[in-house]
C-alpha cells in the first residue's frame, strides 16, 4: 500500500482524466486558454507524479486567440486500446452562452509525451467527450447541449459509434441518461457483466459529485445508483470541496482507484474561495455486494490521506522533453511561446520578452506563468526595461485572467504634479513602478512610485492566503510598494462569470503602439508552501 496526500497534482489540474497503461498511471487535464495544451502528468505509485508531456497541436493551428476567458480546451478524456492513446477533447469558444459554440476532436499517439497526430474533428454534441474501447469497437461518450429557448443546457448523455479508422459515426446517436440534477462528464467502465457510467454530477462549483449509473446494455436503459459516490457539497467544513468529475480504473492488482477534481478553499469574508483553482485527488474504491462502487474508507466524502493498493516506487529520473527553456512549468495565453516574443537567446541566462498587446487582450499578450499550488508563495523577479511611453510597460503579475489580475510594472508617467494629458513623445517625463488591481468592476491604480532604471530592477511578491503585498528591491533590502491586496479576488469564486481556471504568477511585456519595446527578465523564482 502507499499513502498518498490529496490533492496529488496540486495548483490549476482540473478535470483529470486516469488510464493505467501496464505499471504507470496517466492523467490529463484541462487547459482552457493556456499553452502547453493538454498537460499529462505521470506516475508510478498514483502518489508522486511527475510531468510528462502534453498533446502538442490540440489546439487547430496552435491558436486559441480570440477565445474567451475559461473557454478553449476543456475537460480531455484520456485512455489506451492496447496499442495507443487516444485523447478526446472539446474546444469552447463561447462561454456563458447557450451555445457554446464547440469543436470535438480525436487524437492518438504511441507514447503520451511523443508525436500526437493531427486532431480530427468529430461529432460535438456537447462539452466533456469521452472514448469507450470494447470488443475491437469505439464509442464516444458525450453532454447533449439544448440552446434552445426553455432548452436544458445538460440535456442528458448520448454514446455515438465511431469507426475507428475514419472516426465517422456508424449508426445513430443513443440517449442512454437524463437527470434532473446537471450530469456531465461521462465515462463508461465495464465490469462483472454490467457497464459502468460515471458521471459528474450538480455542476463544477461547491455543489460538484460523482454518480454512477448501469446497464446490461451499452446503449441503456441505465439504473442511477441512489446516492452519490463522492461529494463534500453536503459540509463545508471539509478541507477538499468541489469533489466530482471522477473516472474509475483498475490497478494491475484487479484494485480500483477514482481520481476527481477538488479544490482547497480560502474561508474569506466573501465566503469560501478557491484561489488555487480546481486540483486533481484520487480515492481507494471497493465494491459493495449489490456490485456499486463505493469510498473504501466509507461514506461519500473526499479523504486527504489515501492508502491506495499500489507499492511506493520512487520515480525515475525526471523524464526528458524537447519543450526548451520555456517548457513547462512556463505556461503562456491562447498560442505558445514564440522567439519572436519570447526570446532566450539574445542574452543568455535572460529572457528577452517584447511587448505587444495589454494584459486585457485575448489575441497577442506576452506573458509567461507558472502555477501558484499553495496557499503561501513568493515570487520574484530581476527586470531590465527603459519604457519611454505609458504605453509601454513590463514587470511582474498577479493572474486569474484578463478580468483579474495584479501587476507591477516598470513604465513611464508624466513628469510629478503634471496630469495624464498622454503628451509623452514630448520627451519629459519620468520612469515608474506602476502597482495595478484588476476585477471584474474595472482597474484600479494601487501604487505610483518613482524609480530608476539605469540598473535593473528586482520585484516581488508575497502571498499570504487571501493577502498579497508586492515590494522591490532597494539598497538590498525589501521595500513594500503599496499596500495589501485581496489575492482571493484571483479565485473561481469572485464575481458573477464563470471561472475555472486558477492563479498564476509570472513576467509580461506591453507595447500598445509600435510592438517594440522590449525588457529583459532573469532569476524568475516562485516558492509555494
Amino acid at each position: 500500500m502507499t499513502l498518498l496526500h490529496n490533492p496529488v497534482i496540486r495548483g490549476f489540474a482540473p478535470d483529470p482524466s486516469l488510464v493505467r497503461v501496464g505499471d504507470w498511471y496517466y492523467v490529463a487535464t484541462s487547459s482552457f486558454e493556456w499553452f502547453p495544451t493538454i498537460p499529462i502528468h505521470r506516475s508510478r505509485d498514483l502518489a508522486h507524479w511527475e510531468y510528462a508531456g502534453h498533446v502538442r497541436g490540440a489546439a487547430p493551428g496552435d491558436s486559441l486567440a480570440g477565445v474567451p476567458d475559461s473557454g478553449g480546451i476543456w475537460a480531455p478524456s484520456l485512455s489506451w486500446d492496447g496499442e495507443r492513446f487516444w485523447v478526446v477533447y472539446a474546444v469552447v469558444r463561447s462561454v456563458g452562452t447557450p451555445y457554446f459554440d464547440i469543436d470535438t476532436y480525436v487524437s492518438t499517439a504511441t507514447e503520451a509525451s511523443g508525436k500526437w497526430t493531427t486532431p480530427q474533428r468529430v461529432a460535438s454534441h456537447g462539452f466533456d467527450p469521452a472514448l469507450f474501447h470494447h470488443q475491437g469497437r469505439l464509442w464516444l461518450l458525450n453532454l447533449q447541449n439544448d440552446h434552445r429557448p426553455g432548452g436544458r443546457r445538460f440535456a442528458g448523455i448520448v454514446l455515438t459509434e465511431l469507426d475507428r479508422e475514419t472516426l465517422n459515426p456508424v449508426g445513430g446517436t443513443h440517449l442512454l441518461l437524463q437527470h434532473e440534477r446537471l450530469v456531465e462528464g461521462p465515462k463508461l467502465v465495464r465490469r462483472g457483466g454490467w457497464y459502468y457510467l460515471v458521471l459528474a454530477e450538480g455542476g463544477t462549483g461547491f455543489e460538484h459529485g460523482v454518480r454512477v449509473a448501469r446497464s446490461r446494455a451499452i446503449t441503456g436503459p441505465y439504473e442511477l445508483a441512489a446516492r452519490p459516490l463522492l461529494t463534500s457539497r453536503d459540509d463545508p467544513s471539509l478541507p477538499l470541496q468541489k469533489a466530482g468529475h471522477g473516472e474509475l480504473v483498475q490497478t494491475p492488482d484487479r484494485d480500483w482507484v477514482l481520481s476527481h477534481l477538488t479544490a482547497r478553499p480560502l474561508q474569506t469574508p466573501d465566503g469560501p474561495r478557491c484561489t488555487l483553482g480546481r486540483e486533481t485527488a484520487v480515492q481507494a474504491v471497493a465494491w459493495d455486494e449489490d456490485g456499486w462502487p463505493r469510498m473504501r474508507h466509507g461514506g461519500a466524502h473526499p479523504a486527504v490521506e489515501v492508502d491506495v493498493p499500489t507499492r511506493p516506487e520512487p520515480l525515475p529520473p525526471q523524464l526528458p522533453t524537447s519543450e526548451g527553456p520555456l517548457g513547462w512549468p512556463w505556461s503562456t495565453l491562447r498560442a505558445a511561446p514564440d522567439p519572436s516574443w519570447a526570446d532566450t537567446t539574445s542574452r543568455p541566462g535572460w529572457i528577452r520578452l517584447r511587448g505587444r498587446h495589454g494584459p486585457e487582450s485575448r489575441w497577442a499578450h506576452s506573458l509567461l506563468a507558472q502555477r501558484i499550488t499553495e496557499h503561501r508563495a513568493e515570487a520574484e523577479v530581476t527586470v531590465e526595461a527603459r519604457p519611454t511611453t505609458f504605453t509601454q510597460a513590463a514587470g511582474l503579475v498577479l493572474w486569474y485572467n484578463t478580468e483579474a489580475y495584479m501587476s507591477l510594472d516598470v513604465t513611464w508617467a508624466e513628469p510629478e504634479g503634471e496630469g495624464q494629458r498622454g503628451q509623452q513623445w514630448r520627451g519629459a517625463g519620468r520612469t515608474v513602478l506602476s502597482l495595478v488591481e484588476r476585477e471584474e468592476s474595472g482597474t484600479r491604480q494601487a501604487a505610483l512610485v518613482d524609480v530608476v532604471t539605469e540598473e535593473p530592477l528586482t520585484l516581488g511578491v508575497t502571498v499570504d492566503e487571501a493577502e498579497a503585498r508586492f515590494w522591490c528591491l532597494r539598497g538590498g533590502l525589501r521595500t513594500p510598494v503599496g499596500g495589501p491586496l485581496d489575492f482571493s479576488k484571483l479565485s473561481d469564486d469572485h464575481g458573477s462569470r464563470l471561472r475555472f481556471t486558477g492563479a498564476m504568477a509570472g513576467i509580461h511585456a506591453v507595447d500598445l503602439v509600435d510592438a517594440a519595446f522590449t525588457a529583459d527578465f532573469t532569476g524568475f523564482r516562485l516558492t509555494c508552501w
